[in-house]
């Protein structure tokens, strides 16, 4: 039987093999097993909120930080107790917030929610670094990726996912601009 690690990054076939042969092999499986392991499990995601009055769309990215994953949608009053508990879980290097700007470049009037928030996270987590990124037109992109992706006309009304799509957008275009 084959046996797959993560990435594949070699397949090994166990059959028609000697039982020292058979060892051998498992511990050099286990062996890399563990290194894969100590080499990626310690590295952290980056995290992208699209903040909103009553909802906010989280996004994250594998430990990698090469894939921007929708995460979920929680309702804005209950974002810091979702925060820290995901905190606690797992390991984030940074947190993205989406930057509301208006056509002439402006902060557009969504800051006074978003700048309460951001200053309660600071003191909560003074570790982690708050970036701010431009958001403009992701709730329009989330739309069209909901309609290119086949998603019937009931479901593109479903505003979390919207805003977790938006979260993702925002994520997937830092992720670009910072390897540019």
């Amino acid at each position: 039987m084959p046996l797959h690690l993560p990435f594949t990054i070699f397949e090994l076939k166990l059959e028609d093999t000697s039982a020292r042969q058979n060892k051998i092999k498992t511990s050099f499986v286990l062996l890399c097993s563990r290194l894969y392991v100590s080499l990626y499990s310690n590295m952290a995601r980056i995290l992208s909120i699209d903040y909103g009055r009553k909802r906010t769309g989280i996004a994250v990215t594998d430990p990698l930080q090469i894939i921007a994953n929708g995460l979920t949608t929680v309702a804005s009053s209950q974002l810091i107790d979702f925060l820290t508990q995901y905190m606690q879980r797992e390991s984030v290097e940074r947190v993205v917030v989406g930057l509301p700007r208006q056509m002439n470049n402006q902060p557009s009037e969504s800051m006074r929610y978003i700048t309460p928030f951001v200053n309660r996270f600071r003191k909560l987590f003074p570790n982690v670094p708050i970036e701010f990124f431009d958001e403009r037109f992701t709730s329009v992109l989330a739309h069209r990726a909901m309609i290119d992706g086949g998603l019937s006309k009931m479901a593109r009304r479903n505003k979390e996912l919207v805003d977790e799509i938006s979260a993702t957008i925002i994520l997937r275009d830092y992720l670009e601009s910072k390897k540019q």
